[in-house]
């Protein structure tokens, strides 16, 4: 592999405008599929193997039409200063606003609150439902505009009149000014790091060119695999971020490549053929991780896997072709200014920060290991109190009208009001359908928890009933979860006597089935991960040791960021310097993915790292001095690009959107945790430990393993230094 990509290198160096000219045809060809593409429909992936899916099914077949996503608002009226909304006045004004609202070109039916008895017991609150003719995106300015139009004039009379549902509902922005910031941080860390501003535009340029393949991408297929905003934004995190430290692996080892006195097109080729092959093995090890998603059986989170997989895919085809061929326009203006002034390209130091960090680590292992271990058990401990769920309008911040809606119902109706359980009762085999179902309506009445029953509605046929059963608490308080669990397990004692069966659904019901499902899925999947990662690296180091060093702190680091997510967005530490203004669960695909995302950047970073000690042991070294070396070469540039990662996931900090804001805080806490904590810390004081013992492999496995030369020692052997010095033109040549 490595000679195939050091080929590719030189080919995509010397005919760089070709390989220029692809990527920009490449662009140009997504980008006009995706504004050409049709626009994705706004529909709910299902969820199969779980109760609650079930239900919806038997309600899609036995009530047709019923379960179709069309678009609604949850219009809110509360009485001022004590007074009621059954006041003359105020009635008067709620019904205006029904029969104005009903009169939009849209609009399906507007329920009058006092006909529908959806006022609450105290009279300080009513709700009406406006439901439309087709989905959210579906919707004009003009019948939005009526609405709000209606709405504006309802609040002039005095009442407080607040809107949830999905008609109104604005999209938040994935990472607004945040985001900015992240990628200006990423060009400062670039800048630092190679001392040129060539050299720290090239990975940004690179990584900026992949984004935009891979976001046309996924809008010109949104339509045809029903990719969601979401899937978007999370290809965007990961691509922006691998494509950034991927370019720039390459782009250092190429600048390494000069120093020791290589020609331009040889030191690119190299590059390619060295720091490209771990960057094709990094790329793999995300990848597989990514496409390993689908196998938790979440639609949801299948799509989201592949479109990242995807995009990651795109960062290291581009690292490896188009990197090159920008080099080849810029060889001489990614060097250090000083380069490029004296004509001399030095080595890295002997003593540079890196080699100064792993002696220090060298001469006390026990302590640095035994602290970097307890640091992070600490912040997992937080993982043990971890409540999965969904959150929805109740985390939004108070400044969205959402959020007060939410408020004012549960304030007027209860806090289980906002998160009903559909109970849906298939008769067909009861010979009193009608008989059953009220006895099943007793009993779930009965159940403690329990505020309410609806009247049941049966279907044309009469064999099955649908009725809600409004709980005692909120959609995400963990009594809630209890309860849907209670009424689960008394249905084999109802079913028995009543000869019907009944399965419990609705939003809250199918956020807890969800949650359970991912929970379930999350050890078998971690053990998946865990393992491949064993093997892979047992491949490419060939030591039994450093794979199991590897897996133990992919492990630490990945609980010590789940904890952090856990004290921040469900405990509330810090929570207000993030913008979170309501904690609440911890949304129930975060920790399964973020398993998977972060197995693939630590593998980064074990790679590039150990891959660099690794030679140098193999090259006569001892173990000591071959961390020490690894450390010199590779330290400063897994830091940077740790910090870059870093920079990029925390600009999503900034969403208007509480998901995105907890995954790109939980990456972020996840990549600082892994490159400073665990490889910079435990991995070389775990290596200064076990000394020569950490290289062991029995021989029958070295025999039995396939070779895999991740750091291009082939190209050494067989393809000797070029002692052609630096061109003396290189200041007059130097592009920036």
């Amino acid at each position: 592999m490595a000679t195939f990509l050091c080929r590719l290198g030189r080919l995509a160096f010397r005919r760089r405008l070709l390989f220029v000219l692809l990527w920009v045809v490449v662009l140009g060809a997504v980008g006009a599929g995706a504004a050409t593409a049709p626009a994705a429909e706004d529909k709910t992936d299902s969820m199969p193997g779980i109760e609650s899916q079930k239900a919806f099914d038997l309600l899609e077949q036995r009530f047709p039409g019923t379960t179709a996503n069309g678009a609604s608002s949850r219009v809110v009226f509360v009485a001022p200063g004590g007074l009621k909304v059954t006041a003359a006045a105020n009635r008067t004004v709620i019904e205006k606003f029904v029969k104005e609202a009903a009169d939009g070109s849209q609009v399906s039916g507007a329920v009058d609150p006092f006909q529908a008895r959806a006022v609450s017991k105290d009279g300080s609150t009513a709700y009406s439902t406006v439901s439309f003719n087709g989905k959210a995106d579906d919707l004009t300015s003009a019948s939005k505009k009526h609405l709000e139009t209606a709405i504006d004039r309802a609040r002039d009379s005095g009442l407080t009149v607040e809107v949830g549902g999905t008609a109104l509902a604005t999209k938040p922005a994935a990472g607004g000014a945040a985001e900015a910031i992240g990628i200006g941080i990423a060009a400062v860390v670039l800048l630092l790091t190679f001392g040129s501003l060539a050299a720290a535009g090239l990975p940004l340029l690179t990584a900026v060119v992949g984004i935009g393949i891979s976001m046309a991408s996924i809008l010109a297929l949104a339509s045809a695999f029903g990719l969601s905003s979401t899937t978007g934004t999370l290809a965007t995190m990961l691509g922006l971020a691998v494509g950034i430290d991927y370019a720039m692996f390459v782009v250092s080892r190429y600048r390494e490549e000069r120093a020791k006195g290589r020609a331009p097109q040889e030191a690119a080729g190299l590059a390619a053929g060295t720091a490209g092959s771990a960057v094709v093995f990094a790329g793999l090890t995300v990848v597989i991780a990514l496409a390993g998603l689908s196998v938790v059986g979440i639609p949801m989170l299948t799509k989201m896997g592949l479109a990242a997989a995807g995009a990651v895919v795109v960062a290291v085809l581009i690292s490896l072709t188009l990197v090159p061929a920008l080099l080849g326009w810029w060889p001489n203006a990614v060097l250090a200014r000083s380069a490029r002034r004296s004509g001399r390209i030095k080595e890295a130091g002997e003593n540079n920060g890196g080699s100064r960090w792993a002696r220090f680590v060298l001469r006390r292992p026990a302590a640095v290991l035994l602290l970097s271990v307890v640091g992070l058990g600490a912040l997992a401990v937080p993982v043990m109190d971890l409540q999965l769920g969904m959150p929805g309008d109740e985390v939004k911040s108070t400044s969205t009208t959402e959020r007060r809606a939410y408020d004012a119902l549960a304030k007027g109706f209860g806090p289980g009001f906002n998160g009903p359980l559909t109970i849906v009762v298939d008769a067909k085999g009861a010979t009193d359908p009608k008989g059953a179902v009220t006895t099943i309506s007793e009993k779930i009445a009965g159940e403690k928890g329990v505020v309410s029953v609806s009247p049941a509605r049966f279907n044309a046929t009469g064999d099955t009933a649908v009725f809600a059963a409004t709980p005692a608490t909120g959609p995400s308080d963990k009594k809630t979860q209890d309860l849907v669990g209670a009424i689960r397990d008394d249905r084999p004692a109802i079913d028995s006597s009543t000869g019907a069966t009944f399965e419990v659904t609705g939003t809250t019901a199918l956020n807890i089935d969800i949650s359970e499902k991912t929970q379930s899925a999350l050890i078998p999947y971690l053990a998946v991960v865990v393992g491949l990662a064993f093997v892979l690296l047992l491949v490419v180091f060939r030591s039994v040791l450093v794979p199991l060093k590897a897996a133990l702190g992919f492990l630490l680091s990945v609980l010590a960021a789940l904890g952090s997510v856990v004290a921040v967005f469900q405990w509330g530490y810090g929570a207000g310097l993030l913008g979170v203004e309501e904690t609440g669960p911890i949304m129930n695909l975060m920790p399964i993915f973020l398993v998977g995302i972060v197995f693939g950047l630590a593998m980064d970073y074990e790679v590039f790292l150990v891959a660099r000690i690794r030679e140098a042991y193999v090259h006569g070294d001892p173990p000591g001095q071959a961390v020490t070396t690894g450390f010199r070469h590779s330290a400063r540039v897994v830091v940077a690009a740790a910090a870059i990662m870093i920079a990029v996931f925390s600009g999503f900090i900034g969403a208007g959107e509480s998901m995105i804001k907890m995954i790109g805080f939980g990456l972020a806490a996840a990549v600082l945790l892994d490159a400073f904590v665990v490889r910079m810390a435990f991995v070389p004081a775990v290596l200064a430990l076990l000394g020569k013992a950490a290289w062991w492999l029995p021989r029958w496995l070295d025999r039995a393993l396939p070779v895999v030369d991740v750091e291009g020692e082939a190209l050494t052997r067989t393809d000797p230094a070029n002692p052609a010095p630096l061109e003396p033109a290189v200041r007059e040549s130097a592009r920036i």
